[in-house]
């Protein structure tokens, strides 16, 4: 192997991945005056071209569905042509590999900002149950911190990205310093009335997008276009929110196209840098730096460790102890749709608000745990009203009602008097489910590839049978017709498949 450029500069820290934690790392780090390097592996963000928020689908070649009707058939980018996804579940010459039997999907971002350019913003304290969990039920570890040592860091983040909600005083949702959340639409007030009557509390939903101005952002306008891009700022992304001011600073270099392959250590085995793949010339270069700051998501930092060895460390980098890449989880995912003849008839009207559910349900049976034959919990999710049509909101309805005028009139009396639900739930660490480097496989720019095992522990099943039988019940106590599963629970045969519910952690 040719040694690698290595760059005159030296810097106090260089950051691997511009997303969440590599954009407030870098924020954090410049504000205080340190020389900082961040490294991502794809392309400079233009909110000016890459977000499509105010655009209907027919100002685009074919309608928005790619070439083909791609989109249309679910093979198109993913979550849509207009979202601000780059990357994807399979990414040319970048190859994973899953063990035999087993199912995993990696969904890998490649954009300065990752995925908090099209994530749901939904920012949520970890309570102090979650902390010392295992006091509980014996399961897992304890976090060694507790909830009051960090909360003064909630505090902070919110008073910088800010975050909506409400004071509730819910053991499990812990209050916070709260943007003024948007009004409940219609179809959430039916909900949060069914919940009173089954014990489940639909509370304003925490989002980290702001409805005031804050830190030279304009509040949210309400175009409920989240996930395409938020040309104002006004949704948090770690692009606009901290890597471009942090770059202002005049103390960020910041290098996209660069494909980390490890972290180099120095005569003492101590960590001096990083090695990456300049994406454009193919070639190796070394970033110089004191620190090293490793948040590439949770398996592609676990990836970089694995194969950071060297005769100090011949498992790789803080691996003495055989942990990393195990303990990989994904969120517990279910859904179910229903049908509620109360919507019908209503007036149709802009209910967009900002992105996503202006309600949602912190979990409340948390004191139930040993009686309903899973730990933890879950919160709920839901959506439902007269959101921006685009290809594929009806396949359903094309299933049902053929084609010609009778169809479209069913779809328009159809429109707003559906809702769905899903649960978004915490899955047990396990030793069957972790990531590893393949031993035969490396991608295109020669760097060894992850291979996952991954397996549901009867704990995740009966959570989601539980999401299930509770979204059933809000749909009947709402007035409601159970309609059918949503896509990831179909798929995954009753709970969401591995991956997708992008979501992991652990490993590291």
């Amino acid at each position: 192997m040719p040694y690698p450029i290595t760059s005159q500069d030296e810097y106090d820290v260089v950051v691997v991945g511009a997303g969440a934690g590599g954009g407030t790392s870098v924020k954090v780090l410049t504000d205080l005056g340190y020389k900082v390097c961040l490294l991502e592996a794809g392309p400079m963000l233009d909110p000016s071209k890459e977000f499509k928020e105010h655009k209907w689908f027919y100002d685009y070649d074919h309608r928005g569905t790619e070439e083909g009707g791609k989109s249309y058939f679910g093979d198109g980018k993913p979550f849509g042509f207009l979202s601000t996804t780059s990357g994807g579940w399979e990414l040319e010459g970048e190859p994973y590999t899953v063990a035999e039997g087993n199912e995993f999907r990696w969904f890998r971002s490649r954009i300065v900002g990752g995925r908090t350019n099209h994530y749901g913003r939904m920012s949520f304290r970890f309570s102090q149950m979650d902390f010392k969990a295992k006091d509980r039920d014996g399961l897992g570890e304890n976090w060694p911190l507790n909830y009051d040592e960090i909360s003064p860091y909630y505090d902070k983040a919110e008073k910088f990205i800010g975050v909506t909600g409400t004071i509730e005083g819910i053991p499990s949702a812990p209050d916070g310093i709260f943007e003024k959340p948007p009004t409940p639409k219609v179809h959430e007030l039916l909900a949060r009335e069914a919940g009173k009557k089954l014990g489940i509390p639909f509370i304003a939903n925490r989002r980290a997008i702001i409805t005031s101005n804050k830190n030279g952002r304009a509040a949210c306008h309400y175009c409920g276009q989240c996930g395409r891009g938020c040309l104002t700022a006004s949704a948090y992304a770690s692009s606009q929110v901290e890597v471009f001011p942090a770059l202002k600073s005049g103390k960020l270099k910041l290098i996209t196209d660069a494909m980390a392959r490890e972290v180099s250590v120095d005569s003492n085995g101590k960590p001096d840098g990083v090695i990456y793949i300049d994406r454009n010339d193919r070639r190796e270069h070394k970033i110089k730096a004191k620190a090293v700051v490793l948040a590439a998501s949770a398996c592609e930092s676990a990836r970089i460790l694995l194969n950071s060895k060297s005769k100090y460390h011949p498992n790789g980098l803080a691996n003495s102890s055989g942990q990393v890449g195990r303990n990989l989880m994904d969120t517990v995912g279910f859904g179910l749709s229903g049908y509620v003849p109360a919507l019908e008839g209503m007036p149709k009207y802009d209910t967009d608000g900002f992105g996503g559910s202006h309600l949602y349900a912190p979990w409340w049976a948390w004191d139930d745990h040993q009686k309903l034959g899973f730990p933890r919990g879950y919160h709920i999710e839901f959506g439902g009203g007269f959101g921006m049509p685009g290809p594929g909101s009806y396949h359903g309805a094309a299933r049902r009602y053929g084609y010609g005028k009778g169809m479209k009139q069913k779809i328009r009396e159809d429109y707003g008097v559906g809702v769905g639900f899903a649960g978004r739930g915490e899955m047990i660490p396990n030793d069957l489910s972790y990531c590893e480097i393949d031993p035969t496989v490396v991608d295109k720019w020669g760097i060894p590839v992850l291979k996952f095992h991954f397996a549901w522990s009867d704990y995740e099943w009966k959570q989601a049978r539980h999401m299930e039988r509770t979204f059933k019940d809000i749909i009947e106590t709402m007035g409601g017709k159970v309609r059918g599963l949503a896509n990831a629970a179909r798929e995954g045969d009753g709970i969401s498949t591995p991956g997708t519910i992008i979501h992991e952690v652990g490993t590291a």
